[in-house]
């Protein structure tokens, strides 16, 4: 093609060498959450009630739900996908979630968000024991 300068071989590596470091880039804002389930749609049951001890969480990274026990015993639950980006929280620091994605943070006490970019708390979800399980999710 006449008139069309033709790129340096230094210009062509460089670009070669940047291709992946950008798909990196774009794969960390995307939404990682592709394929993962927001919640339960059915009742889950997620093991034993003595898992969790009154003032601690469990995080069911499976099911994208953590459980928490107040110390007067009783249990809350909240889904686990980040209401951020959508990614699957998968890090419980004490009663601490951690996204992985752009480092939001959660109290699994009661859902709230306790460091942006996040705004949105995380969606609570119904929770029972039964005969000594767990068991979270609508109809549960």
């Amino acid at each position: 093609m006449p008139g069309r300068p033709v790129p340096s071989r230094r210009t062509v590596l460089r670009g070669a060498a940047l291709t992946p470091v950008a798909g990196l880039g774009l794969t960390a804002c995307s939404g990682g959450g592709s394929g993962a389930s927001a919640t339960p749609t059915a009742p889950v049951d997620l093991g034993a009630e003595s898992e969790i001890a009154k003032g601690s969480a469990k995080l069911y990274r499976e099911q994208n739900v953590v459980v928490s026990r107040a110390a007067n015993g009783t249990l809350k639950a909240y889904g686990t996908i980040c209401t951020h980006a959508k990614c699957p929280i998968n890090k419980l620091d004490g009663t601490t979630l951690v996204c992985p994605c752009h480092g939001s943070q959660f109290d699994a006490t009661t859902g709230k968000v306790l460091q942006s970019p996040a705004t949105e708390p995380l969606q609570e979800l119904k929770v029972t024991a039964e005969n000594g399980r767990i068991v979270a999710g609508p109809g549960a």
